[in-house]
């Protein structure tokens, strides 16, 4: 993340909130009135399907930007929760991208970071479609290294699209290599 850009966002913060594990920054389909960096914890962005599974599309750690979407006054698509015990800087989303238009390198930081973002999901998706299990665990290390060992393993399984005993025998394949 551009640190000028979360600088900004910090500015027009308006609270810094403190979340505790399993509260949610938003839920589907509220509307997305706000924005946030993390300063602490971990979250994860979530959808539940028709048959009330849940399935972790995204995590977010220190220093991300996090909303509903990216488009202010708009229902959430999905669940945003903390899985750890969170501090969040939090401002109102019409104020920050007021901010941005009103500079052009931050503007530009900002697209630059959707664009990381949409890079990431891309290459997560892509990753399901390519990667047997084995290989999505070794893209997860490379993508959120620190978290291994900080959220529940039912999480990482979740959102490797494998079960927790997966999750179990490839950790043990991947420690005897």
């Amino acid at each position: 993340m551009d640190v000028k850009l979360n600088k900004t966002i910090l500015n027009t913060t308006e609270k810094i909130e403190e979340f505790k594990k399993n509260d949610f920054f938003i839920k589907i389909g509220q509307i997305n009135c706000k924005i946030g960096v993390v300063r602490k914890g971990v979250l994860r962005g979530f959808i539940i399907d028709d048959n009330g599974n849940e399935a972790n599309l995204i995590l977010y750690q220190e220093n991300d930007i996090i909303s509903g979407n990216f488009v202010p006054n708009v229902p959430a698509p999905i669940n945003v929760q903390a899985i750890e015990n969170c501090i969040i800087d939090v401002a109102d989303f019409s104020k920050a991208m007021l901010a941005l238009r009103d500079n052009e390198h931050l503007n530009t930081a900002f697209n630059e970071m959707v664009n990381i973002l949409h890079s990431k999901i891309q290459s997560r998706l892509t990753s399901f479609i390519n990667y047997n299990s084995f290989d999505r665990y070794q893209f997860f290390l490379r993508e959120y290294p620190n978290l291994i060992n900080r959220i529940p393993n039912y999480h990482i399984a979740n959102f490797l699209g494998i079960t927790p005993t997966q999750l179990s025998r490839i950790r043990k394949s991947f420690a005897s290599k």
